[in-house]
């Protein structure tokens, strides 16, 4: 039964690499068992690039944790159908309703990463240089799996090895209790430091897979996050040593550009998880668009119906009648944080498309209904086809100068460079700001780098993250206060919150892992 899993997930991830590169070649094995394998460069390769399918795999996982919770999702639903995951949207979450499940899914993944480690560090038919780019490679993975799992869980069990793969079968065996906090920490430090020394000098242009650059990225994220969440403010230095070392990038001249089917990979990419037509599409984006069989002629652009109460929406972007799907809204960003984009900001109709529902019967006419409609990854229309197939980016230009703006901040310089970039782009070239940001306190600051992250990263997974490494004086951003209107969650009542609960079932199956501190439990 064992062997049978293995063949499995090798095969899975074999034929897997065939999708994500068109060039990939998979030369004929007689079978794919543990002793024929890990033979040659052509297979090693091939199962690194079915490691980075899977990483693809889990693009709306990622999205869920780093951004749904992050209160910029409405639970009000305006399309008369209703709108998927609530609990997690209204912070809802307990032990029976958990939000997510199997801790997010990610230790299949993490098992994959264990056993290309394990197999790969032997090899010898392999050049040094390649080996270690390899290996880079799998320590990032490693590092990015596990570091979700940190600022999702907290404590987490650390698994460092493919146990089932081994051969260990007994499920008394394979228990493991949650490591703490900080021992995760120390883990994801260890391994992102150990794959920017594997990788070494070298250097690579393919942005759908991990890099130095991208390592670096990664690393200045979890040092940044260290700093400022668990208090090691030494970590800052090494957060921006690691941001700063990475070039060769730009920011697009305009923002909607970075995003468009036509222009991926482009010069403000770091990383991104890559979709095409054809090979795949990015989970879940249609069902934050909206609901075409129930605008029933009464929607319109523009909430005074200027141009005639006869000029009602239909599909006005194309989302559905180009090839008759049928496409239903599940999920609705906030008019209200809509709203907060200015009028001139390019990042507003870049990323929105905002509609209303209007009762043309009486004069003057009242508007009923507000909505958007996300069309930042709106992908393409291929053979009378709309595919939702934009990559997803991981790490990009815009990241890093805002993360270097928070770490200016931080230590009391000036955040002002870095920002006055991603404004004047936002707003068209340098001069045409309104508002320009002019250096303040280190709480004002701190607000207008949040503000400017909002805006920048809607749909990219970031904002609920943020939340909980930002601050206000002492306390995170995600704590409700007077100071400012972001925090979701009352420190003194539900404080905890900030951490996922685990289901019953894992520790039903695994005595050793405890409920996460705070969640009632029916675990005696």
């Amino acid at each position: 039964m064992i062997k049978y899993r293995y063949l499995c997930w090798v095969l899975i991830l074999a034929i897997s690499a065939t999708s994500c590169h068109k060039s990939l070649e998979l030369a004929p094995e007689d079978y794919f068992g543990d002793g024929n394998f890990w033979q040659n460069e052509s297979q090693v390769s091939n199962f690194m690039v079915g490691l980075h399918k899977q990483l693809r795999d889990n693009q709306f996982m990622f999205y869920r944790l780093g951004e749904m919770r992050g209160g910029s999702l409405s639970n009000v639903d305006v399309q008369n159908t209703s709108l998927n995951e609530l609990p997690v949207v209204e912070q809802r979450l307990e032990e029976t309703s958990p939000g997510i499940t199997s801790w997010a899914g990610m230790y299949g993944p993490i098992l994959q990463v264990n056993l290309f480690i394990q197999k790969v560090e032997p090899v010898t038919f392999l050049t040094e240089e390649r080996k270690n780019f390899l290996l880079g490679q799998a320590y990032a993975l490693r590092a990015f799996y596990y570091f979700h799992l940190l600022r999702t869980y907290g404590g987490v069990p650390l698994r460092l090895s493919a146990e089932v793969l081994n051969g260990v079968t007994d499920p008394v065996a394979l228990r493991k209790a949650r490591a703490t906090e900080a021992e995760v920490l120390a883990q994801v430090k260890s391994d992102v430091d150990k794959s920017l020394a594997l990788f070494g000098g070298a250097a690579s242009a393919d942005k759908s897979m991990f890099t130095p650059n991208a390592a670096r990225m990664l690393k200045g994220e979890i040092y940044l996050w260290s700093a400022k969440v668990y208090g090691t403010t030494a970590d800052l230095t090494a957060a921006s040593s690691a941001l700063t070392a990475v070039t060769g990038y730009s920011l697009l001249p305009k923002f909607a550009d970075v995003f468009t089917y036509a222009q991926k990979r482009n010069s403000e990419i770091i990383l991104s998880l890559s979709f095409r037509v054809g090979e795949a599409e990015m989970s879940g984006i249609s069902m934050f668009t909206y609901s075409t069989f129930n605008f029933n002629g009464l929607h319109y652009k523009d909430s005074t119906v200027s141009a005639g109460p006869g000029n009602f929406l239909i599909d006005p972007l194309k989302i559905a009648d180009v090839n008759s799907q049928q496409i239903i809204q599940r999920y609705r960003y906030k008019f209200e944080f809509f709203q907060s984009f200015d009028v001139t900001d390019t990042r507003r109709n870049a990323t929105f498309y905002d509609y209303y529902q209007v009762n043309t019967s009486v004069t003057p006419y009242v508007t009923t209904v507000r909505n958007t409609a996300l069309v930042k990854f709106l992908g393409t229309i291929d053979a009378n086809k709309r595919y939702f197939s934009d990559d997803w980016p991981l790490y990009r230009e815009a990241d890093r100068l805002l993360m270097l703006a928070e770490i200016a901040n931080a230590q009391g310089e000036d955040p002002a460079p870095y920002i006055k970039q991603i404004r004047d782009r936002a707003y068209g070239g340098a001069g045409n700001d309104p508002a320009p940001f002019v250096n303040g306190s280190k709480d004002a600051n701190e607000l207008a780098i949040f503000n400017e992250r909002s805006k920048e990263f809607v749909f990219e997974g970031k904002r609920w993250y943020d939340l909980r490494r930002m601050k206000y004086g002492t306390e995170p951003l995600v704590y409700q206060s007077v100071q400012h209107p972001y925090g979701v969650l009352d420190k003194g009542t539900n404080g905890y919150r900030t951490l996922w609960p685990v289901e019953t079932a894992i520790w039903t199956n695994d005595p050793l892992v405890n409920q996460t501190p705070g969640y009632m439990t029916a675990k005696q």
